[in-house]
């Protein structure tokens, strides 16, 4: 077995479709902002530095589809300038009321602070021309990155395993939504959620995709055939399903550093508090551009304090999150070191081990301000370690041998709470399925009922499938679990559920308002070449 040891980093980026047209300013819509400001922009500059170094940094991203659209929506991008621009104007007030206070350590940040905002506005209008996928893509040409995909309104596929048109079309929409924002196809498939069953096999295999990756206990639990040996392999090492698609899996210790209370590295003292925001502390007058109509408070991304409830230092908190890098690649070195010497002497075992850290990217950014500086610190750091290599998932399974990989079924899983998809299906949100899975049989029936629909009728029929499919995002069960933005969560459900119902009576009736479906695809304007025959049945 080869010395070198491979560490692959995946990050999945992902919004929920937050677009309301009809609201002067939608709270939900600065999510998107937030991200954008915060995770995206930040993301970009750490692989311009790197590249302009010539640091051989690899990397893999999953965009989802909803999220490729709204980066590249019209109105939403002009309402995320308003969005910086309100930033740049409250951090010059910042500035006039800090100036003269004793504390300069505040006033040092509100500076600094600003500066960001301006600069982030000019990054994004100038040199991305405010369009960061492109971005992505350069990086993607030149073997940097690697993109995937995953399902069009990141649904949970899980729960659909009996409904074959609805994993079809979440995959059919998504592809051709890649192909229209990249030119090709993906090599990978993000599940959403890590959601993983059995039966989804099949359906990767017939679109083709390469590979796809599971949380730990999926294979770490999977049985594996005699041929194999005795030794356990953990999540170190690739499986290959009986359809011919490679899974990895998470690794368990790479996911808990960075993610798990009290453990994760970004609970550190010094880092940024994230919920300590300039616009909840200040009297209201000083908060004027970042006041909700009815007067409720928003964050304004003026943060001062550290989760240790000091000032905030930058310096102190970027040099921990440096030392964070090290110690965290220490660990993964450690770790692999300890596979490959434990699975030396097994002749079935061919073929070098992988670390995979796969995360959401708000983890390292939106909700942990010093996170690119970890990302950027770990591979300014990994070019000093003999025998490391960064790779991306598909450039790892290139350069083995498939033939080594044992065939195996992974387990059921996802990630989140107890990592078997009880956030996506619970008490809390069991009642959404029912609604939801009455509508996708309507919607499979009209597809068979109108194979050859044109005109008012096919924009009808379209509009439908945006319908079904916003009903089938994971965001929304995943937030009634949590008790967070419940109100939100259930009135995208129950509006798109309208929206479809309506569209299903007027066909029956053979008669719909023009007016009202040409206002209702100006506001859901996502998958703009969706075809609504994708929920047809596969005869």
């Amino acid at each position: 077995m080869s010395n070198s040891r491979i560490i692959s980093v995946v990050l999945a980026l992902h919004k929920p479709f937050v677009r309301h047209p009809e609201i002067p300013e939608a709270p939900e819509e600065r999510w998107f902002f937030e991200a954008l400001s915060e995770t995206y922009l930040p993301l970009l500059e750490v692989f311009d530095r790197l590249d302009a170094e010539h640091i051989p940094f690899k990397i893999a991203l999953s965009l989802s589809p909803t999220l490729c659209h709204m980066l590249r929506d019209e109105y939403l991008l002009e309402r995320y300038l308003g969005y910086a621009d309100r930033q740049i104007e409250f951090g010059l007030r910042e500035l006039d009321r800090t100036g003269g206070s004793r504390n300069t350590e505040i006033h040092r940040l509100a500076l600094d602070f600003y500066h960001q905002a301006v600069d982030k506005r000019v990054l994004f209008t100038e040199r991305y021309g405010l369009n960061i996928l492109k971005a992505f893509d350069r990086y993607q040409r030149k073997g940097r990155v690697e993109l995937l995909t995953t399902a069009a309104t990141h649904a949970f596929l899980p729960l659909y395993g009996g409904y074959p048109e609805a994993i079809q079309a979440q995959i059919e929409t998504a592809l051709s939504s890649h192909r229209m924002f990249f030119g090709r196809n993906p090599h990978g498939f993000w599940l959403p959620e890590l959601g993983w069953s059995p039966e989804l096999d099949r359906y990767l295999r017939a679109y083709n995709f390469s590979y796809t990756i599971v949380d730990t206990h999926s294979l770490a639990l999977t049985d594996l055939p005699a041929s194999c040996g005795s030794s356990s392999r953990g999540s170190f090492f690739p499986v290959k399903t009986a359809a011919g698609v490679f899974v990895l899996a998470r690794d368990f210790y790479a996911c808990r550093e960075l993610e798990e209370d009290p453990i994760a590295c970004h609970m550190d003292g010094l880092y940024r508090d994230y919920h300590r925001d300039a616009g909840y502390e200040l009297p209201s007058e000083e908060v004027r551009p970042f006041l909700e109509p009815d007067g409720a408070r928003k964050a304004t991304g003026y943060k001062y304090w550290s989760s240790g409830g000091n000032i905030y230092d930058p310096r102190k908190a970027r040099d921990r999150a440096k030392a964070a890098a090290v110690s965290f690649l220490d660990a993964r070195i450690a770790r692999l070191n300890t596979a490959g010497d434990y699975l030396e002497g097994d002749p079935s075992v061919k073929g070098r081990p992988i670390s995979l850290c796969a995360y959401d990217a708000d983890r390292l950014g939106r909700f942990w301000y010093e996170g690119p500086a970890f990302l950027e610190a770990l591979y300014r750091e990994g070019i000093h370690r003999d025998g490391l290599q960064f790779m991306n998932p598909a450039e790892y399974l290139y350069k083995q041998d498939a033939v080594n990989f044992p065939s195996a079924m992974p387990e059921y899983s996802s990630w989140a709470v107890n990592g078997y998809g009880e956030m996506w299906l619970d008490a809390s949100n069991d009642w959404l399925y029912r609604h939801a899975l009455r509508s996708l049989d309507r919607m499979i029936e009209l597809a068979e009922r109108f194979p050859d629909g044109t005109g008012l009728k096919e924009r009808a029929l379209n509009q439908a499938a945006r319908e079904i499919l916003l009903t089938q995002c994971s965001d929304w069960p995943g937030m009634l679990y949590k008790q967070g933005n419940t109100t939100y969560a259930r009135n995208q459900v129950e509006m798109a559920l309208r929206n479809f119902t309506t569209i299903y009576e007027a066909l029956g009736s053979n008669y719909i308002s023009t007016e009202w479906l040409t206002n209702l695809e100006r506001r859901h304007n996502l998958f703009p070449a969706v075809n609504y025959r994708v929920f047809r049945r596969k005869h």
